[in-house]
């Protein structure tokens, strides 16, 4: 019975952990996903900003390195 307690304990943890979550989750407002979408939307332009500008700096060292003639 040990063994199968010890199996059955971890799993009605998860499942109470998972219905508390599931509870207090709400459905966001127009107001708040609009924030959400935004600052999403930023960090996506930020980061192919910052690989563009990696991709741009590094195609001219790569070139120099390797000497394609």
């Amino acid at each position: 019975m040990d063994a199968l307690d010890s199996v059955t304990h971890p799993l009605r943890g998860f499942a109470i952990g998972s219905v508390r979550l599931v509870k207090r989750c709400h459905k966001p407002d127009r107001k708040e996903f609009t924030k959400v979408a935004v600052r999403a939307a930023i960090g996506f332009v930020v980061m192919g900003f910052v690989g563009f500008f990696v991709k741009v700096i590094f195609i001219p060292i790569n070139n120099i390195i390797v000497g394609a003639t």
